[in-house]
């Protein structure tokens, strides 16, 4: 069985109230130096992780710091939640649209999408993509993911992927076990597991 629209799991609001309390102040060092990580992965070719072009988790960052942290929906939420914890950016997106076949590559020359409602895009070059392996169709990065396979609050299968730099030596396994186990807390008997796959350097 899959998600259960409008269900959340019982602890999320609690966490995600003292995350992001903890993250209005100021990152310490060890913490400044995974953002800074996540910053640096992103750097390839003519890619450059400045101004609009940095890392999703950054943009949560400055939202709790404002008080305009964002709630969407149960999947989305706990995407958020795990990004702003650990300092990198993630992504979510509905099965339904996408397929459940992947492949993750750079963005190539003149490659784009449209990340919001109004029509706006993002420029893929260079950039991390993970792409629908049929039509090798990009559709979520560490920055904007595409409008055409973002989930909604009916959404009842989702996929998601969590970015996470080898500089900022996390514990990859805890982490993706953890956003699992709040995924798996969105339905009363909810099918949720992770696969680990590590990037060329």
């Amino acid at each position: 069985m899959g998600l259960v629209p409008g269900q959340f799991p019982q602890e999320l609001d609690e966490e995600i109230a003292r995350l992001v309390a903890q993250r209005s102040g100021e990152l310490g060092a060890e913490e400044d130096a995974v953002r800074r990580a996540s910053r640096d992965m992103l750097r390839h070719g003519r890619y450059k992780p400045t101004g609009r072009g940095k890392p999703a988790s950054e943009y949560l960052m400055r939202a709790a710091r404002e008080g305009s942290f964002p709630r969407i929906s149960a999947p989305v939420d706990i995407c958020n939640l795990i990004s702003l914890h650990y300092l990198v950016p993630a992504s979510v997106w509905d099965l339904d649209l996408s397929g459940t076949a992947f492949l993750g590559r750079r963005g190539r020359e003149g490659e784009s999408y449209v990340f919001n409602a109004g029509g706006q895009e993002i420029g893929l070059q260079d950039l991390l993509v993970v792409c629908r392996a049929d039509s090798d169709q990009p559709m979520v990065n560490p920055v904007k993911d595409s409008h055409a396979t973002k989930t909604t609050v009916d959404s009842t299968r989702v996929g998601a992927v969590v970015y996470m730099p080898r500089a900022a030596n996390l514990d990859t396994e805890y982490v993706l076990s953890r956003f699992v186990a709040l995924l798996a807390g969105c339905g009363d008997a909810v099918e949720a597991g992770y696969l680990l796959v590590e990037g060329r350097p």
